[in-house]
């Protein structure tokens, strides 16, 4: 598995998920931000830019992640964060391993399928695969996902990259993901956060999650979209984390 590092080896371990057609840099300005008093660790995620496995699953993914886990860090850490595929996986991880890491922050993780956008997702990708290395439509994308500005070169690098075959893997795994029952046994202190503006689907999977998950924070944040929270707010991102960890 290959991942990026910042901060001291002997710290307490942070590890960021990025987001599903994103990368590392989803989670750079955090990792910069917390690098001076913790081990931040930002997994590519399978399937995505420079990866070291073709993506098959969430549950796959959330395996080797954990393996990852066992043997660099024993089997725990302090906190895990996950933005949308990225949330899945941890949401699968906390429902595999009740006790993989002491905090964790599900932010925008859809446990509701949907079957008709599920079926599409092959066609779809099938004829217009091409078009993401068009610059243009790369830009009309990036607008679409509402992106901070800086961000649109590694958008841009590392899009192309991503395997027609595992691209629609992990999109086809995001729009069929249901909830393992077995995540109520975690033991973690989870903050579950959704945009107030992000679809029905989206807030009500984060309703879910926070019934699933007995003791968990539920957080709408207001005026925000899909993935905005850590993208385009990085200092809050990290204020909320230190208030979570630090209390």
């Amino acid at each position: 598995m290959k991942i990026i590092e910042y901060g001291e080896k002997n710290h307490e371990v942070i590890m960021l998920l990025h987001g599903g057609g994103l990368s590392w840099w989803n989670y750079r300005a955090e990792a910069e931000l917390l690098g001076d008093r913790y081990h931040v660790v930002l997994p590519i995620l399978d399937g995505h830019a420079d990866s070291d496995a073709d993506f098959v699953s969430i549950e796959e993914n959330a395996g080797r992640i954990m393996a990852f886990t066992d043997r660099l860090y024993g089997g725990s850490v302090l906190l895990i964060g996950g933005l949308s595929l990225g949330a899945q996986v941890l949401a699968e991880m906390l429902s595999q391993r009740g006790d993989i890491c002491r905090y964790a922050i599900i932010e925008s993780a859809s446990v509701l399928p949907s079957r008709i956008t599920n079926a599409l997702i092959g066609p779809a990708f099938a004829s217009g695969y091409s078009l993401i290395r068009k610059k243009w439509f790369a830009r009309m994308q990036f607008r679409y996902l509402r992106i901070r500005d800086d961000l649109f070169g590694d958008y841009y690098t590392d899009t192309p990259k991503i395997p027609k075959s595992s691209m629609i893997a992990f999109l086809k795994a995001n729009t069929g993901y249901t909830l393992d029952p077995g995540i109520q046994k975690s033991r973690a202190q989870v903050r579950i956060v959704v945009g107030e503006k992000e679809q029905k689907k989206m807030i009500r999977s984060a309703e879910l999650l926070h019934e699933a998950l007995p003791g968990s924070r539920l957080e709408k944040k207001t005026g925000l979209y899909h993935g905005e929270y850590s993208i385009n707010h990085p200092e809050v991102y990290v204020n909320d984390l230190l208030e979570m960890i630090e209390q």
